[in-house]
């Protein structure tokens, strides 16, 4: 699917370690876990900035306390608009890397990390994985504080809150759990849903070419 001048521009791009958890927190798989993320300090590893890219679409406002302003109420009936979507083509195993990367690129070009959702479909994401193991009142805490990144199972998208971008890393899963969950991750992106994945397979499953 071609690229609208909105939409960011995803490059392949060399990987590199990420942050480390905060201190005492072991992490529990070999893939470092995240910290928090932000638009100056995007994954270490990257290299410097390419050619300039578009802009992508304008991030959501926020208040002076940091909380996404509130939307305006819909009393017109009408639905909201449909989200951008941009397919990113990445084999299995290497689905999750290719949304890493895309959230890289968003922070980059100035989308606050509360702005992102970022949901897979096989196996979690280390950063899920490691604070599931506090319990999840804790964990769905901080997709409510809207401070970070936020990655999930996307088999719990239901409890997902809609964010302006969601990035889904389709890395496993059977067919049928990754058509109900592209759906249900175009119904929470607020602007834009970037699937990263095998495009043959993604297209087979919704019946449709992205």
């Amino acid at each position: 699917m071609p690229l609208t001048p909105e939409e960011p521009q995803i490059h392949e791009s060399a990987q590199g370690p990420r942050a480390m958890p905060a201190a005492g927190r072991p992490a529990p798989t070999p893939r470092p876990v995240p910290g928090p993320r932000t638009a100056a300090s995007p994954r270490p590893g990257r290299p410097g900035p390419g050619p300039a890219r578009p802009t992508p679409p304008a991030p959501r406002p926020h208040t002076a306390g940091g909380q996404p302003a509130p939307r305006p109420e819909n009393r017109s009936g009408e639905s909201r608009n449909t989200p951008q979507i941009q397919l990113i083509p990445a084999p299995l195993d290497g689905a999750l890397d290719a949304a890493e990367e895309a959230v890289d690129l968003l922070l980059e070009n100035g989308r606050t990390p509360g702005d992102i959702l970022v949901l897979t479909t096989g196996e979690q994401h280390p950063w899920a994985a490691h604070e599931l193991s506090f319990g999840e009142t804790s964990y769905w805490a901080q997709q409510d504080a809207r401070d970070d990144v936020f990655f999930a199972d996307a088999s719990a998208v239901d409890r997902a809150s809609a964010r302006p971008v969601v990035v889904v890393a389709v890395n496993g899963g059977d067919d049928t759990a990754t058509a109900r969950a592209l759906p249900a991750a175009m119904s929470r992106a607020d602007t834009l849903l970037i699937v990263c994945g095998d495009p043959k397979r993604i297209n087979a499953v919704l019946g449709t070419s992205l």
